[in-house]
């Protein structure tokens, strides 16, 4: 194991000091040739919750914790960055980035929205209030693609339960190595996302050709399954039947069309996908099998299946108790928006203590399949939203404006 993991590390630095900077470097492939031992029933084995399967069209919503481990003043990002990349992955994942236009027409009707989105956790796995961003000096330099970053004993940050929250290591990283994932089936300890610093949002300290937050959209469907768009071989296969078949990966920005070897048609390589390897300002698009492919993880069976039934974005739940000293982070307003009763028969309350915090504010209430049902701009502390004339099921409800918003899941009786 000693000498498979010396092989791993040597890959990663033949590749740092022969790609060129602006060349986009994903481990994922070599991370998982050789840290995969689980597998998926392994993993649901710990599961405890009774399981229910998708809802036809409903949005997937993800508690997202951000371990920001820094060794000097400019690794640890600011709240504006990581907020920016938050919404980078909700444009991304529901095709509602402004470059989607840029898509070349002949893949236009492949451009799929994957009804995925994201937010900050609410609640930490102790049932207190969080931030969802947790932040650590560390006595490290840098991280390796090892995993030393997941585990607070080698200077990392130990991760939150990975059934309800994905992990998002935010660091250093060795060389030019930009992030890598654990594809879905891991170790329950390991499992989540690594991003170096600089590549994480758009906003802040980013640099170059990868400051539109898109290595982390490529990392994340790494994590909800997908492969490389090549298939990680010669001419190989991502197992997509609608992402069209390439010789290898592409860098930088190709212009249109890109033949290679075995593209099928003479519309070349589907480059701009998030899954090859492109600069940030060209990739722009998951396709229907793609989002097929993603979404199907969540279903029953599937390894993150458990997010189903993940309530940490609702800060309504919290439990009471002091927020961890390592999650505080000064940006953030220290008030906190509660909304109950939950699960509500007729009318649902939102509460806060300082009026600036709704004021202004739109509280949009979504239907499972993601339909807006109501309505409302808050104006007081203390709001209610009459929704006894609704049927039964689960909602989500979303606060807030263009700055940001906070997400609640409701069940209506």
């Amino acid at each position: 194991l000693r000498e498979m993991k010396f092989l791993v590390i040597a890959a990663c630095l033949h590749l740092t000091f022969t790609a060129g900077y602006s060349q986009r470097i994903c481990a994922t492939e070599e991370y998982s040739k050789t840290h995969f031992t689980s597998t998926i029933e392994e993993v649901l084995s710990t599961e405890t919750i009774p399981a229910r399967d998708t809802v036809p069209n409903e949005i997937i919503t993800i508690p997202v914790v951000i371990h920001i481990l820094y060794n000097s003043p400019g690794e640890n990002i600011s709240l504006e960055q990581v907020m920016s990349q938050l919404d980078v992955l909700n444009q991304d994942f529901r095709l509602l980035n402004t470059d989607r236009s840029l898509i070349p027409p002949y893949f236009k009707g492949a451009a799929a929205d994957s009804r995925i989105m994201f937010c900050l956790a609410k609640v930490d796995p102790n049932g207190r209030s969080t931030t969802g961003i947790n932040r650590k000096q560390t006595s490290k330099a840098f991280f390796m693609a090892d995993d030393a970053m997941k585990f607070k004993a080698q200077g990392g940050a130990d991760s939150w339960d990975s059934q309800r929250y994905l992990n998002i290591w935010v660091c250093r990283i060795f060389g030019r190595t930009l992030g890598y994932a654990t594809p879905p089936g891991g170790e329950t300890a390991n499992d989540g996302v690594v991003i170096t610093y600089n590549v994480f949002g758009t906003k802040g300290n980013v640099r170059g050709d990868f400051n539109k937050g898109r290595t982390t959209t490529h990392e994340v469907a790494h994590w909800l399954g997908l492969k490389h768009i090549w298939g990680d071989d010669y001419c190989g296969s991502d197992d997509v039947d609608d992402t069209p078949q390439q010789k290898s990966f592409n860098f930088n920005c190709p212009a249109f069309p890109r033949i290679s070897n075995c593209t099928p048609s003479s519309q070349g390589d589907m480059f701009m996908n998030y899954m090859d390897l492109t600069s940030d300002a060209c990739m722009n698009m998951f396709t229907a099998g793609q989002k097929s492919k993603m979404r199907s993880a969540f279903a029953l069976r599937g390894s993150r299946n458990s997010f189903l039934r993940s309530y940490q974005c609702d800060a309504s739940l919290a439990t009471g108790g002091p927020v961890p000293e390592d999650s505080v982070v000064t940006e953030l307003p220290a008030d906190i928006i509660s909304v109950y009763p939950n699960p509500v028969v007729d009318v649902i309350n939102i509460r806060c203590k300082q009026l600036q915090t709704l004021k202004g504010k739109t509280a949009i209430l979504l239907s499972a399949a993601g339909k807006a049902v109501l309505q409302k701009v808050l104006q007081s502390s203390t709001e209610s939203i009459n929704i006894g004339h609704l049927p039964p099921g689960f909602y989500l409800l979303s606060i807030g404006d263009e700055k940001g918003k906070s997400n609640f899941k409701v069940v209506k009786k």
